[in-house]
């Protein structure tokens, strides 16, 4: 026998020893192994579910709610100029959105949506259903409506909780954008509270100040104003009612616990009291009064004419600084102090004015007067 035989037989000799060796090691339990080669992943499995968990609440949320976001219509009358002999034809647009608030028909939008009395507005539902409307409360501080239908056993949304909001929180926005893309749903989160804005119809020309405000960044297009702006859960917690112009990825809702309370007077009553003051207004921050030398309170831009402020003597650039003895300082101060009181109530409104130059500050008392809502 050559070497290279003898090293061969020598290395079956010893791999097989080894092979024996390895066999009893196993067999006895002293060795052991996997026949997986890879560890299993658990983080991207548990990943993707919380994801799929995530999409299907807000998949479920828009399936239940969906059925009871409505279209606002309003019926235009339109005249060929160039031909005079021919009938005017009317002509339906969707101008906004609402929601179902009660199964006894009762609709809820913006008040820029159906600011016109003389217009003859529709109510129309997913399934294209026209609903007669009977009367419509019109707030002048919130840019809240709600619409009185005569239709019965509507399914109305679930109403939230807005003061449980917090910033970051998911939201899913439901509206008819640009008039023309019916139930149109975007997402998003809450992106701030306690916002103030200058907010307007998109179609028109109106603009009012509203407060206390919910910041989002799902798209809110016009036609989106008077939907409802959800939680997760598929509960309203408040009312689509602007978007920046200035910016993108900004939209604005009222908080749906301000309006908690007309809702239930309206739903059921069928009518809303309100007290009214009559003042547009601006809040003087501390360090804006310091700089400026005048104090801190709500800088008057506006008075509404025929209103309490304007009988008391209140003009544009006074400032009120205190009501019943509390000092103005909040953005949604004065906001909610009327929203507190009845028509017919007395309110003491210290008022300070800038006449020549000189500051001077004086008490004046003023009687609320029931809001027109007309």
């Amino acid at each position: 026998m050559n070497d290279t035989a003898k090293r061969l037989l020598v290395g079956i000799l010893v791999v097989g020893l080894l092979g024996v060796l390895f066999f009893r090691l196993v067999n006895s339990g002293k060795l052991t192994f996997s026949l997986d080669p890879l560890p299993k992943l658990e983080n991207p499995t548990q990943e993707t579910r919380t994801l799929v968990k995530e999409e299907n609440a807000v998949i479920d949320t828009v399936e239940q709610s969906s059925p009871s976001v409505v279209a606002i219509g309003v019926n235009e009358r339109l005249v060929n100029p160039f031909d005079p002999q021919a009938l005017p034809r009317n002509r339906q647009s969707t101008i906004g959105t609402g929601f179902v608030a009660s199964k006894n028909g009762v609709i809820i939008t913006n008040r820029h949506v159906v600011s016109d009395p003389n217009a003859a507005y529709t109510v129309i539902t997913r399934d294209g259903t026209k609903l007669e409307v009977e009367k419509i409360y019109r707030d002048p501080t919130l840019d809240l409506a709600l619409i009185k239908t005569k239709e019965t056993g509507l399914a109305p949304l679930k109403i939230g909780d807005s003061s449980k909001l917090k910033v970051g929180q998911t939201v899913i926005a439901i509206g008819n954008a640009l008039g023309r893309f019916s139930n149109t749903v975007t997402t998003g989160v809450v992106s701030g509270l306690g916002r103030s804005i200058g907010a307007g119809d998109p179609f028109g020309q109106e603009v009012e100040l509203l407060d206390d405000l919910i910041q989002t960044d799902a798209a809110i297009n016009p036609g989106n104003s008077g939907g409802p702006l959800l939680n997760s859960a598929g509960e309203v917690i408040g009312v689509n009612v602007a978007v920046s112009e200035s910016a993108q990825n900004i939209g604005f809702a009222v908080p749906i616990n301000t309006i908690k309370i007309i809702i239930d007077e309206f739903v059921a009553t069928g009518k809303i009291s309100r007290a009214f003051l009559g003042v547009n207004y601006q809040v003087v921050t501390r360090d804006y009064a310091v700089l400026n030398e005048i104090p801190q309170g709500a800088y008057i831009m506006e008075v509404i004419k025929g209103s309490p402020a304007e009988k008391s003597g209140i003009e544009p650039g006074d400032i009120i600084t205190k009501i019943d003895g509390e000092t103005v300082g909040a953005p949604n101060f004065i906001s909610e102090f009327i929203r507190s009181k009845k028509p017919g109530d007395k309110i003491n409104v210290e008022v300070w004015k800038d006449t020549g130059g000189v500051g001077t500050t004086k008490t004046i008392e003023i009687t609320l007067e029931e809001a027109n809502t007309q």
